[in-house]
């Protein structure tokens, strides 16, 4: 009796399952880690809402697929302080 593919099979089942269940987490890491430059780019609450976002697994995902359909993000970056110089003539 051949046992080498059924436990091929049972490893290959509970490696996918394993995996599956840590996807949501491996998001939430990398959104966790890009948290700095979000606040950065959008202001405090921002940076949070949108990191906030990412995080949650498939609101996360759907979030991305339709900021890159529509070309630009929902939250939009602050925009950047210009400093003026004043001359005397």
């Amino acid at each position: 009796m051949n046992v080498k593919k059924p436990l091929t099979t049972y490893g290959t089942r509970k490696l996918t399952r394993r995996l599956s269940r840590s996807i949501p987490w491996i998001g939430t890491v990398i959104a966790a880690a890009a948290l700095g430059g979000a606040i950065k780019r959008k202001g405090f609450f921002g940076g949070i809402l949108h990191t906030a976002l990412d995080a949650i697994p498939f609101i996360g995902a759907t979030k991305n697929i339709v900021e890159a359909g529509r070309g630009r993000d929902f939250i939009r970056d602050r925009p950047e302080r210009t400093t003026v110089t004043i001359t005397k003539v």
